[in-house]
């Protein structure tokens, strides 16, 4: 088994250090520092010495070893229902919740960055064994870096223009530019909202974003994003000052209002723009012929 070691060593560091940096706390707080990460950490050490001693197991051969490595890589998909339990958790806490689909997003994630990291190492590992230490650390190096690809996905920014907007009310009813958003009865919180409100307009490039943004779940993400980073003047009695997003049937437009705890425009778009788009919420009608057809 020495004459493995630095196939294994090589394995295990190039793979844990992708788990290294695709980990990171961001403007959701999670996962949590310093517990979140100690987990998720130890999780990716697995993942990577998974990987790595699966060259050895083959080229001995030890398939009975091999197939145990399959066995335990398979227990990786239970992360995926450890952070949707704790996500949901969470959630019943949150003033402005995330939706189910982006929990789902988020435990989707975390459990494929553990299959990446077993690749990563098992590449690294194969590297090592046929070419050298030196080519596999180069290889590793390679391997961690193309890793970063997977770190974020595309965001609402990417799909879609997000422009300032005007917050009127028409009797009482809340508008954003021409979009209705809701009622509000209360005098106060109707001057209130005019004072201190934002409200942008959402508007889709092309059909494919159209459609995302048409999604519910897609909505209640952009919402949660831009309250976690701007804040907001929400609370458990005052229903009125929730983010709402409400669609243009006619256009696909989104209209979106927020009582931010900083009633900064910019800071705003940037938020609005900064939300993922949700890999439930991604569709491509533009692929179908009738989707084309439509567009036309």
């Amino acid at each position: 088994m020495e004459k493995y070691l630095a196939v294994v060593i090589s394995g295990i560091s190039a793979g844990f250090l992708t788990r290294v940096v695709l980990l990171r706390v961001d403007y959701r707080q999670y996962p949590g520092y310093p517990h979140g990460f100690v987990t998720h950490l130890s999780l990716g050490f697995i993942a990577a010495a998974l990987g790595a001693i699966a060259v050895p197991a083959l080229l001995k051969p030890d398939y009975a070893a091999f197939t145990f490595l399959a066995l335990a890589a398979q227990q990786f998909r239970e992360i995926r229902s450890m952070e949707r339990q704790t996500l949901e958790s969470l959630e019943e806490s949150e003033l402005v919740q995330r939706g189910k689909d982006y929990i789902e997003g988020i435990a989707r994630t975390f459990e494929a960055r553990n299959y990446l990291v077993m690749a990563t190492a098992f590449l690294t590992s194969l590297i090592t064994q046929f070419l050298g230490w030196l080519p596999g650390a180069a290889g590793g190096l390679v391997l961690v870096l193309l890793s970063l690809l997977f770190k974020s996905g595309q965001t609402i920014g990417d799909i879609c223009d997000v422009v300032p907007a005007k917050l009127h009310f028409k009797d009482t009813i809340l508008h954003v530019d021409h979009i209705n958003i809701m009622s509000v009865g209360l005098k106060d919180s109707r001057r209130k909202i005019l004072q201190e409100g934002l409200g942008v307009i959402i508007k889709p490039k092309n059909d494919d974003a159209r459609a995302t943004i048409h999604d519910i779940g897609q909505r209640l993400a952009i919402a949660h994003t831009a309250a976690t980073i701007m804040g907001t003047k929400k609370d458990v009695d005052l229903p009125e000052f929730t983010p709402m997003l409400r669609k243009d049937p006619d256009t696909g437009q989104v209209g979106f209002y927020i009582v931010p705890n900083e009633p900064d425009m910019k800071a705003l778009i940037e938020a609005v723009k900064k939300a993922p788009v949700l890999e439930s919420a991604s569709t491509r009608p533009l692929k179908a012929k009738a989707g084309r057809y439509a567009a036309d």
